[in-house]
């Protein structure tokens, strides 16, 4: 897994300490021991980058402080990394298909269903909050066709990390950033597929918006909902969060339908979306915080 860095450089410049020799073992544990015996190991790793992360956790504490209310204490930031881990840890099951360990609530489809039952695609937009890969249960449930769209160097990783976990998905990453990028997007929505894209993070930061978050500005990325317009794709949050155990609770709710929105007032439409989607990012951060997986200065670093 990739844990939080402890450097001062941007989140896009962050080291892998990772390998996939360890990808490999940690799969192989997961998979042999099984998902009971093998989130013991979860419990030192979380306590070690607590203790050797200092950035990381400082970074933790100013964002749980913001979203409980209250100054966070080191129990809260324990929870905090022992969720990241679990989630991710949770990521070789969803991956494998192995649906059957979880509980999982959804709530929304309705805001599915309506593009859907009319052939159009879907863009999906989301955080670095919770788990996406849990939305494969409503894939799996409903035959949605979703593919992640992802930023050239995440995108390797994820594609290395996925021929490693279940190499039929592999194809399930579309790279940000080329020539082909948009028609492979525009391809797969035509055929009634989603895309998920994470709207809380980017390369580019001169293509941002400061916006009110937890009580201060940050800056967000217009790229996504640019991108939706662009494709007059609907627009829906999506929100798979992580409540302990083996539950989890996906979430979706629409947030614009760009094919009525009328070129002049694209503009207009694009940042009343993206203002919709930090309103109900903000949401569920105040009500599972632990499911932020930002470890970084999400307010006062400029993400490059």
């Amino acid at each position: 897994m990739t844990p939080p860095s402890d450097d001062k450089t941007s989140w896009a410049q962050k080291p892998e300490r990772s390998s996939m020799a360890a990808l490999r073992l940690m799969t192989w544990l997961s998979l042999t021991l099984g998902r009971r015996f093998s989130r013991l190991v979860l419990y030192p790793i979380a306590l070690y980058f607590l203790v050797f992360a200092p950035s990381a956790k400082r970074a933790s504490k100013t964002f749980l402080s913001r979203a409980l209310g209250r100054v966070a204490r080191v129990p809260d930031g324990f929870k905090h990394v022992l969720s990241f881990a679990s989630v991710v840890h949770d990521r070789v099951y969803w991956l494998r298909g192995r649906f059957d360990l979880f509980d999982v609530k959804i709530s929304g489809e309705e805001h599915l269903a309506g593009p859907r039952a009319e052939g159009r695609g879907i863009v999906l937009v989301g955080g670095h909050f919770g788990s996406f890969e849990a939305l494969r249960v409503l894939g799996e449930r409903h035959g949605i066709d979703a593919k992640m769209l992802m930023y050239p160097d995440n995108a390797r990783m994820v594609t290395a990390a996925l021929a490693a976990i279940n190499p039929a998905l592999v194809d399930s990453v579309i790279s940000l950033g080329r020539p082909e990028s948009i028609l492979h997007v525009r391809e797969h929505l035509s055929t009634g597929g989603c895309v998920g894209i994470l709207a809380d993070r980017t390369l580019d930061s001169t293509n941002t918006r400061a916006i009110p978050f937890l009580d201060e500005p940050a800056n967000f990325p217009l790229g996504p909902f640019r991108l939706a317009a662009m494709l007059r794709a609907p627009v829906v949050f999506m929100a798979g969060v992580y409540l302990g155990g083996n539950r989890y609770h996906l979430h979706f709710e629409s947030v614009l339908d760009f094919a009525d929105v009328s070129v002049q007032s694209r503009e207009t439409a694009i940042t009343a979306a993206q203002d919709r989607f930090v309103d109900l990012l903000q949401q569920h951060c105040k009500k599972t915080p632990w499911n932020w997986f930002n470890f970084y200065d999400f307010w006062h670093e400029n993400p490059r």
